[in-house]
């Protein structure tokens, strides 16, 4: 009846092993300010863009939205993030959000150059196998998919003027 109640831990306990330790008030406090120097510096960039008119709105309309919303949570955390609540600390996988955005730049500054389709393959490809961990099938499967929607949608049905090959 014992060996019954002893059974192998499942995925979600597994997971919750997995879990670095909590971050800590200081780490959230530093990641308040962070946040929010991101937003304030995103307020002045979209003002100096233009705003617009609600009829004729101006290319800093939404950053400026965004950018206000950013400063405001941000600035909301420091009130109720400051018990160190379920931020992590940085752990070997905290690099993968950096990889992440050093690729995606790295699509930003391909764009102009090569096109669309390309970076964004290899976009999606190394997101898919190298940090989310898929298969070399899935990786390739879905990125091909994902290229194609985004293709389909920003340049076959929105006929955007995005730089492409095809």
């Amino acid at each position: 009846m014992e060996s019954t109640a002893v059974q192998a831990a499942g995925p979600a306990e597994t997971l919750v092993d997995d879990v670095p330790p909590p971050a800590g008030p200081v780490a959230n406090l530093a990641a308040c300010v962070v946040t929010t120097g991101v937003g304030v510096a995103g307020i002045v960039g979209a003002l100096a863009l233009g705003l617009g008119t609600p009829e004729r709105p101006g290319a800093g309309l939404w950053p400026l939205a965004i950018s206000v919303a950013m400063v405001v949570l941000s600035l909301g955390q420091v009130l109720v993030g400051r018990r160190g609540g379920d931020g992590e600390k940085f752990s070997r996988y905290s690099w993968f959000s950096l990889v992440g955005l050093a690729t995606l730049l790295g699509l930003v500054a391909l764009l102009p150059v090569i096109g669309f389709e390309i970076p964004a393959l290899l976009l999606s490809l190394v997101w898919m196998k190298f940090l989310g961990g898929e298969s070399w099938r899935s990786a390739v499967l879905y990125s091909v998919l994902v290229v194609g929607v985004l293709y389909g949608v920003f340049v076959g049905a929105l006929g955007t003027n995005v730089p492409h090959l095809f």
